[in-house]
């Protein structure tokens, strides 16, 4: 059985740059602390943990992809982000999209308060998609390229660029599937 992907319309594709459209969806997100990596795993296990059971209805939730990361708006960051320098230590919010299906009113509700149910506002993005272990050097190059796309199409970034990553920890390094996203305007 396929993973749930969010649907999405391109716009502009250029190279490994597209301008995107994504409709309004829900997210399970929470809250967590340490370097990117570390910070994904934890995350990763909390927000596994209600989709396996851990809410009021003990009910399984399908797993969609893709898993994203990106640093807290709290937290401050000089240039591009997420954090980009190996073992730097930040707040990141670890995001699992909910299956179409559901609504806010339809999700059971968490049991760990740590995962929140929150709206995802319909957006357009601008993304760059890669291959690989999306190592920090990987992101750092990737952000780069995404921020040159905005640039040069004229777009204002809405926020700080996030790393989605859809595939499976089994993955073959040379077959997973990565993007650096990031909301804008025109």
């Amino acid at each position: 059985m396929a993973t749930e992907e969010p649907k999405y319309v391109v716009n502009l594709k250029e190279g490994s740059a597209e301008l995107r459209d994504y409709p309004a969806m829900v997210a399970a997100e929470v809250s967590v602390t340490g370097d990117r990596s570390d910070a994904a795993s934890e995350g990763f296990k909390l927000l596994a943990g209600y989709i396996f059971g851990g809410n009021t209805k003990k009910q399984s939730i399908a797993m969609t992809a893709p898993v994203v990361q990106a640093a807290s708006e709290s937290e401050k960051i000089a240039m591009t982000a997420p954090v980009l320098q190996t073992g730097q230590q930040g707040s990141w919010n670890i995001r699992f999209l909910m299956p179409s299906s559901y609504t806010l009113d339809t999700l059971p509700k968490p049991n760990n308060p740590s995962v929140r149910l929150i709206p995802v506002p319909a957006a357009q993005m601008a993304v760059v998609q890669f291959s690989g272990l999306a190592r920090e050097d990987d992101v750092v190059l990737q952000t780069s390229l995404l921020n040159a796309f905005i640039s040069k199409h004229k777009l204002q970034a809405l926020g700080k660029p996030a790393l989605a990553q859809y595939s499976p920890p089994w993955t073959l390094w040379f077959m997973r599937r990565n993007e650096i996203m990031v909301a804008v305007a025109r």
